[in-house]
């Protein structure tokens, strides 16, 4: 079983706000009143800004996008996440803004390696965007990120 995501993780208020202003954006939302948006390639050509330079750092963040993701952090913690699983292996890439300034990450879990004790990178950014997870779970379960199994099948959900 597959499991890939790529997506904007905020309040639901904030990124209601903003993709408002992208017409391919679509908002699902989440438990603990976050939202996700998800990366579709019809919001990566919408985003990016071909005059930046584009971070080597993840999969597919476009060029000049950490620089919108940041503006939006203004008004609240905003986290880029990049999850890509099969069969259990699997790697991550996570970045969280906050106040305009990168606040974690970015974090990066590579095939083979062992989460540190504080958790996966996508447990760790959602941690730090204020979700809490009761005893028997994770951040990642305490929000639901499991629902759908691909950023595809986020993208065809709206609020």
């Amino acid at each position: 079983m597959s499991y890939a995501l790529k997506a904007v993780i905020a309040r639901s208020g904030l990124l209601t706000a903003v993709a408002s202003t992208l017409s391919p954006a679509r908002v699902v939302d989440l438990q603990q009143g976050l939202a996700l948006l998800p990366v579709s390639d019809a919001l990566l050509v919408a985003v990016a800004d071909p005059a930046q330079p584009r971070r080597t750092d993840f999969w597919s963040l476009p060029a000049g996008f950490d620089r919108v993701l940041a503006e939006w952090s203004k008004e609240g913690s905003v986290a880029y996440v990049e999850a890509e699983y099969f069969g259990g292996a699997g790697e991550e890439n996570v970045a969280v803004w906050s106040d305009g300034q990168l606040a974690l990450g970015p974090l990066h879990l590579v095939d083979g390696e062992l989460p540190s004790s504080d958790g996966t990178p996508v447990c760790r950014a959602l941690r730090e965007l204020g979700v809490r997870a009761a005893e028997e779970e994770d951040e990642f379960t305490a929000v639901d990120l499991g629902k759908h199994r691909s950023t595809e099948g986020w993208a065809g959900m709206t609020t």
